[in-house]
């Protein structure tokens, strides 16, 4: 965590949204169990929920600042918070992992949302929450998904603006492509040099980088990168999902060795024709399944037989994790505000088995979309 992530003032305007949509839901406390939802209103930032050993809980009152109920090992970052009311207990604990601490202070609510829809999950012992049930049989638990996703699908200009930081990063690392990468470089190596690259350059962290080469495209991209060498017109993908004060960039470039194929230069041409589309129409108002249209129209062109992508969608939010909602995709009819930052991400076949990903991230204004990412060559690069 570091204190300066963000004002006093960010937190408190982002706990007002929330109690004001609470009371539309007739929630008395909101309860969440997960990182994002309780660095979102805390501010607590920590690589220590990669350990799964212990629970973290965070209830937002229908008045008053967030409660935090946590390990005693997390109280002292805790206290670096806007935070005062932080209840801990030793954990891990052999027969009460903090539910006991958590049913005293619920124990006067009556409706309690949690996350339980699309993109969530809860991130305790089953076990324990049947206790934390039963220890509140007079409470009704709901769904508060649609709550907080629309709470966090418009970002605050301090969030787009690291966002916007974090991709003119990743944009200094990819335009130094031709000094990373030459034929002959194992793929793996070619990771680990943008990686290196991409920490010299600012980022925080990387803690995704995925990607594939192959002759004129790809078959696999989210595989560990082989020791593979790259070759002449093989075509080098890199996604980067960079980090910056707990905020992530996510888009890719494509490259090329010596020569591309025919077949790789129209798909790459396809693919950024279709970013354009969406980012000319991209405005609020519009659905995100507008946006998904617009695109698979330019990538049908090249194919009538093509009713959507294999890989189920062709972007998604973007800000404190990798994905977020909405998703650009034909069943989902989010409609766009102003604020929200989202990746433009088509893929298509270029032949056979192999594919092709070409990505971007925006954030919608009220006149239209403005790129947050450096804009890729218009033509496929070769190196």
């Amino acid at each position: 965590m570091s204190t300066t992530d963000f004002p006093q003032s960010e937190f408190e305007a982002r706990l007002e949204r929330a109690q004001k949509a609470m009371a539309g839901q007739r929630l008395d406390a909101l309860l969440f169990t997960t990182e994002a939802e309780m660095r979102y209103f805390t501010g607590f930032r920590t690589l220590f929920w990669e350990s799964p050993t212990r629970p973290w809980f965070l209830i937002i009152p229908k008045q008053g600042i967030p409660i935090a109920i946590i390990p005693e090992i997390g109280a002292a970052l805790m206290r670096q918070t806007w935070l005062d009311d932080i209840r801990t207990w030793r954990s891990p604990a052999e027969l009460d992992d903090g539910v006991q601490l958590l049913i005293d202070t619920l124990g006067q609510c009556s409706n309690i949302g949690m996350l339980m829809g699309r993109e969530s999950n809860l991130r305790m012992p089953l076990l324990d929450y049947q206790t934390l049930r039963a220890g509140l049989r007079s409470a009704t638990f709901e769904d508060a998904t649609p709550l907080m996703q629309a709470l966090r699908m418009v970002k605050s200009p301090a969030e787009i603006e690291i966002i916007a930081s974090i991709c003119n990063i990743a944009g200094e690392s990819f335009a130094n492509a031709p000094a990373l990468f030459h034929i002959g470089q194992p793929l793996n190596e070619a990771f680990r040099a943008f990686k290196i690259d991409l920490l010299k350059n600012g980022a925080e962290d990387v803690p995704y980088l995925v990607g594939g080469a192959d002759t004129s495209g790809y078959s696999d991209v989210i595989s560990p990168p082989s020791s593979k060498p790259l070759a002449a017109g093989d075509v080098l993908m890199l996604d980067t999902g960079a980090t910056l004060r707990g905020y992530f960039c996510d888009y890719d470039r494509n490259f090329a060795f010596a020569h591309a194929s025919d077949d790789a230069k129209y798909a790459y041409q396809t693919l950024y024709q279709a970013t354009d589309a969406a980012l000319a129409a991209a405005r609020p108002g519009l659905t995100c399944k507008d946006l998904y249209a617009a695109m698979l129209e330019v990538i049908a062109q090249s194919n009538p037989d093509v009713d959507g992508s294999d890989v189920g969608r062709f972007g998604h939010g973007l800000g404190m994790q990798l994905t977020e909602a909405p998703s650009l995709i034909s069943f989902d009819e989010t409609v766009l505000r102003p604020g929200m930052v989202i990746t433009l991400e088509p893929s298509m076949t270029v032949t056979g088995d192999k594919i092709m990903v070409h990505e971007e991230n925006m954030v919608i204004r009220d006149g239209g979309a403005e790129l947050l990412t450096p804009r890729a060559a218009p033509e496929l690069p070769i190196l």
